[in-house]
C-alpha cells in the first residue's frame, strides 16, 4: 500500500506554551525532534567506513544515535570507530558483537533487539554516503502516517566507485509497492530504508527468522500486514561499488543481466525457497488477502508448466521493471521460480 504526499511539507511536534510563562514559551518556540537509531552493521570496513560515519554525523536531522553491530572485524574497523567517537562527543555511538553468521543474520540480530529505542529506526551499510537531508527526508513522510499505523521509507540510490566517482542510478521503480511485487522482488536497498516504531515494533515481534536479506524482509512484512511503504524517487544514499560488495547496486545493464541470469542458474528459486518458508511461518500476521497470495505463489511454484504460467498471470504478481518481468515469466516456464 502507497500513499502520495508531499515530502517538502515539515511536519513539526511543539511543546503546548503557558502563555502566563516567559520562560514556557520560549521552550515552545523550540521543535522537539524525534529520536532516530541509525543501525550499522560493520565487518572488516575500515576502508570506506569513515566516510560513511561522517555523513551520518552530519545530517540535517541532528537528534540521532547511533548503534553499530560488528562481526568479528579483524582490520582497522574498531580503531575508525574509536576515532570518530572521540572527534563526534555530542553523537552516542555504542558498538556490539554481531552474531558472525552474516551479513543478513547481523542486521536481522540488532533489528530485532527490542532493547534499542527510538522514534525511528534507519539502517545503514558501512561503505556508502549519506546526503545530508537523507533521514530528514524520510522524516517529513513518516511523521504523517498515524501512530500505529507499520510504515517504511525506501528510494532510489545513486552508485559510485571507489574514489566517489557517479556511476549511474539505480533503475526507477514506479509501480506501486505492494505483497504482490514484495513476494518476488525486494523494492529498495537497506541502506535507504527507515522503519516508524509500528513497523520496528512489528520487526521485533516476528523475532529472527532465516530470511535472504533484512530489506527484502520488512518489504515483504510491513506489505504483508497492509502497512505503507513509500518509494522516494529521489536518491539520497551514495551507494558505494567495490570488489567487496556482498550484493551490489542494479544500475547499468550489466548489473541487471547479472541479476536477470541469477533467475536461470536457481538462485531466485533458493532465495524464494526460503522466503517463502519465512512467511509460512508467519502467515498469520498477513491481510487475508495476502495470506491467499502466499498460498497461490506456493502452488505456482509446485505446478505443472501450464498451471505454473496460468497461475502466474492470475495472481498478479510483479517485478517493477519490464526486463524484470520477463525473467520471472522466463524463470516460470523452467520451473526456477
Amino acid at each position: 500500500m502507497v500513499i502520495a504526499v508531499n515530502l517538502e511539507e515539515k511536519p513539526t511536534t511543539r511543546l503546548n506554551p503557558d502563555s502566563t510563562n516567559p520562560a514556557l514559551k520560549d521552550v515552545a518556540d523550540q521543535v522537539v525532534e524525534p529520536m532516530v537509531a541509525v543501525l550499522l552493521c560493520t565487518a572488516n570496513g575500515a576502508q570506506f567506513l569513515q566516510e560513511q560515519l561522517e555523513s551520518i554525523a552530519a545530517q540535517t536531522h541532528r537528534r540521532v544515535k547511533l548503534i553499530i553491530s560488528d562481526d568479528g572485524s579483524t582490520d582497522r574497523t574498531m580503531a575508525v570507530i574509536d576515532q570518530f567517537r572521540s572527534r563526534h562527543t555530542q553523537l552516542p555511538v555504542e558498538v556490539r558483537n554481531g552474531p558472525q553468521k552474516g551479513f543478513s543474520a547481523n542486521f536481522m540480530s540488532i533489528a530485532c533487539d527490542p532493547g534499542i529505542e527510538a522514534d525511528f529506526f534507519a539502517f545503514s551499510d558501512q561503505d556508502d554516503v549519506w546526503l545530508p537531508a537523507k533521514t530528514q527526508r524520510a522524516l517529513d513522510w513518516l511523521k504523517t502516517v498515524t501512530p500505529g499505523v507499520p510504515a517504511m521509507y525506501c528510494g532510489r540510490t545513486e552508485a559510485i566507485d571507489e574514489q566517489g566517482r557517479m556511476l549511474g542510478l539505480s533503475p526507477l521503480f514506479a509501480k506501486t509497492p505492494s505483497f504482490r511485487n514484495a513476494i518476488v522482488q525486494s523494492l529498495a536497498g537497506g541502506n535507504t530504508i527507515v522503519l516508524n516504531r509500528a513497523a520496528r515494533d512489528l520487526v521485533v515481534s516476528i523475532g529472527m527468522l532465516p530470511v535472504v536479506a533484512h530489506d527484502w524482509w520488512f518489504y515483504q512484512l510491513i506489505s504483508g500486514v497492509n502497512g505503507l511503504v513509500l518509494y522516494d524517487p529521489q536518491p539520497f544514499v551514495q551507494y558505494r561499488q567495490h570488489a567487496a560488495n556482498i550484493i551490489g547496486s542494479n544500475s547499468g545493464w550489466g548489473a541487471r543481466w547479472r541479476r536477470i541470469k541469477g533467475l536461470f542458474v536457481g538462485r531466485f528459486q533458493s532465495w524464494n525457497d526460503i522466503n517463502v518458508r519465512a512467511l509460512e511461518r508467519i502467515s498469520a500476521r498477513l491481510t487475508p488477502e495476502n495470506r491467499a497470495v502466499l498460498a497461490r505463489f506456493r502452488r505456482v511454484r509446485e505446478a505443472g508448466l501450464a498451471a505454473r504460467l496460468a497461475g502466474l498471470v492470475g495472481s498478479g504478481i510483479y517485478r517493477q521493471t519490464f526486463l524484470g518481468n520477463l525473467g520471472l515469466v522466463a524463470a516460470t516456464f523452467l520451473k526456477k521460480i
